[in-house]
Formats: C-alpha cells, sequence, structure tokens
C-alpha cells in the first residue's frame, strides 16, 4: 500500500474554528501533509478563509462576503478570518488545497493567484473545486497543479481533461470503489477523496488504493495511517 496524504478539511475543525489560522497550525501538529483552505473575496478583492457566502454559520453575522471590505470582516470578526496570505504565512511551506468556493469568475483566480505568487508558494499550492473553475486557473496558470473535483460515477470528458490537465481526481467518497479507483489510475491521474471521518471509512479507503483523503479528522487518519504501515512492515 502506498501512503496516503492526509489532508486536513479546513484545517482541525473539532478543535478549532474551521478555516481559522489556529485550526490549520493544529492540523499540522496532528501530523496532516496538507490543510485544505476555502477561498473567497471580500467586496474589494482580498482572497480570504471563508466556506459560506455569508458571515451568519460561523460568526453570527447575516452579512455576504461580498457586501464587506477586508476591514470591515477584520472588524466584525475580530481580525479571526484570515487572509490567504496569512494563512499561507502560517503554514510554514507546507502543502496547501484551495478550494475555490462558490461561484468563481476570473476575478476570483486572478486574485488567488497573484496572492499565491506574491506570497512564494506556487510550489506547495494546489487548487481544487468543479470544472469551471479549475478551467479558469488552468488558464491563468498553465503550471499550477489542479485537482479537478468531480461529483457523479461518469467519469469527465476526455476533451475536458485535456483542457483542465489535472494532476488529481477528487471524488466524494462515498462514489469511490475499487473500479472506480482502478479507472482513475489507469488514465493516469491521482485519486483524491472527501471527506470520510470514521476509522471504518478510512480504512476502506486505504485497502482500496486511494492516492489523499481529506478529513475533518486529521488525527484519526494519521494514526490509522501509521498503524496500517506499521502492520504492513511487520507483516501483518
Amino acid at each position: 500500500m502506498q501512503t496516503v496524504t492526509a489532508v486536513a478539511h479546513r484545517g482541525d475543525p473539532y478543535r478549532f474554528r474551521e478555516n481559522t489560522l489556529d485550526s490549520l497550525r493544529s492540523a499540522l501538529d496532528l501530523g496532516a501533509d496538507a490543510v485544505e483552505i476555502d477561498v473567497r473575496l471580500t467586496r474589494d478583492g482580498v482572497p480570504v478563509l471563508l466556506h459560506d457566502e455569508t458571515l451568519e454559520r460561523l460568526w453570527a453575522h447575516d452579512r455576504p462576503l461580498l457586501a464587506l471590505s477586508a476591514e470591515e470582516l477584520r472588524g466584525l470578526t475580530a481580525g479571526a478570518v484570515p487572509t490567504l496570505a496569512e494563512a499561507l504565512a502560517a503554514t510554514h511551506g507546507a502543502r496547501v488545497m484551495v478550494d475555490l468556493c462558490g461561484r468563481v469568475d476570473r476575478r476570483t483566480v486572478e486574485k488567488t493567484l497573484d496572492v499565491v505568487r506574491q506570497c512564494g508558494a506556487r510550489d506547495r499550492v494546489y487548487y481544487c473545486a468543479n470544472a469551471e473553475a479549475m478551467l479558469a486557473v488552468r488558464a491563468a496558470d498553465p503550471s499550477a497543479e489542479i485537482a479537478l473535483t468531480w461529483t457523479t460515477l461518469a467519469p469527465p470528458r476526455p476533451a475536458l481533461l485535456d483542457a483542465v490537465r489535472p494532476r488529481w481526481l477528487n471524488y466524494r467518497f462515498s462514489l469511490v470503489d475499487r473500479d472506480l479507483t482502478a479507472r482513475v489510475h489507469h488514465g493516469g491521474y491521482l485519486l483524491s477523496v472527501w471527506t470520510p471521518d470514521t476509522r471504518r471509512a478510512m480504512r476502506h479507503l486505504l485497502d482500496l488504493g486511494v492516492d489523499s483523503i481529506t478529513t475533518n479528522r486529521i488525527d484519526t487518519l494519521h494514526a490509522l495511517r501509521n498503524d496500517t504501515l506499521h502492520a504492513l512492515r511487520n507483516g501483518g
């Protein structure tokens, strides 16, 4: 069994609020190989870490992010919603999977990629989202590493794969079986899955031979991966 990449979904959200610097740091301390973050733009075009369109669920403010400047956002959340630049600085060279949330337009892609370049992080950042978003990323950066998120069992069209040129195909874990794993690998792609949180589901995916698991329970995945590798080394 190959060593699976352990990706922390929004950091360590069961211990710290998701997509915050504390959450990202905790996930890396617990053994994550990479952290997955959600990126959106403020009204004035600053990429920040937020999954939802509004602040209601996490911050109890029913305000759309697109209606707020970066400074207004900082005031409403006591500075706890980090900018992408702050997140890249806080992850200290670790791999970062940037999920471009919502309706992604050219401005979102260009602002996000500009920050990644300015932070000197191009070699450790990769991008995931739907086909439309990943086509925009590929157009803006021919060398970007892409994980194309796919939500059906029908395979992506060859023309789409040729245009996006993903390294990874990124599936909801419940869709993945041995046939899909074999098909993805036969096509020359790596298989990324999201977001199993039980030990049983993770073990099943490890047995199938997936290449990367994105989870909210990075401590569970890290321990299971270590246990599995130890057993293999000892003939278990």
